[in-house]
């Protein structure tokens, strides 16, 4: 394979140059070699990390679980099980913000049948909305155990 300069790796991968300085400047990519001219230069090797890279971070890896993924795929120690350890972790955090998700769709949908219900289509200052948003609710906290208990948070 032919060297690549920054412009036709970022093509290649997907990936824009200025993220590509970021993973080297951060250590996820190892420095680039240089040619006549500082210009930086490619081989297929930067092309499979960054792929590597870019593919972990569309599946939502943070920056440290990817230097993790990366470093589990350069020791020949490391298991396979280490990986899936750290994927089912991510899991975990996807479902609980998933989660979090449907509560906000849920009450941003009561929300709006309040206002159907109320005001629809009156003056600003009676919305049920605007009214509802400037209200202070009782935050949920979570317990020892995991479970939720209600009261005000600060």
């Amino acid at each position: 394979m032919k060297p690549l300069k920054i412009g036709a790796l970022a093509r290649q991968t997907g990936t824009s140059a200025p993220t590509i300085r970021y993973y080297e400047e951060i250590g996820l990519l190892p420095s680039a070699g240089r040619q006549a001219g500082n210009q930086r230069i490619y081989g297929e090797a930067d092309v499979r990390s960054l792929t590597f890279i870019r593919r972990c971070r569309e599946f939502g890896f943070s920056i440290g679980q990817v230097r993790e993924l990366v470093a589990l795929g350069r020791d020949p120690k490391s298991s396979c099980a280490d990986a899936r350890d750290l994927a089912q972790e991510h899991l975990q955090t996807v479902r609980a913000k998933l989660a979090e998700l449907k509560a906000l769709e849920r009450s941003i949908a009561a929300l709006i049948v309040s206002c159907d219900a109320s005001c629809a289509g009156g003056p600003g200052p009676e919305c049920v909305i605007l009214d509802d948003l400037s209200k202070a609710r009782p935050r949920v906290s979570r317990t020892s155990s995991g479970r939720a208990k209600s009261g005000a948070c600060s």
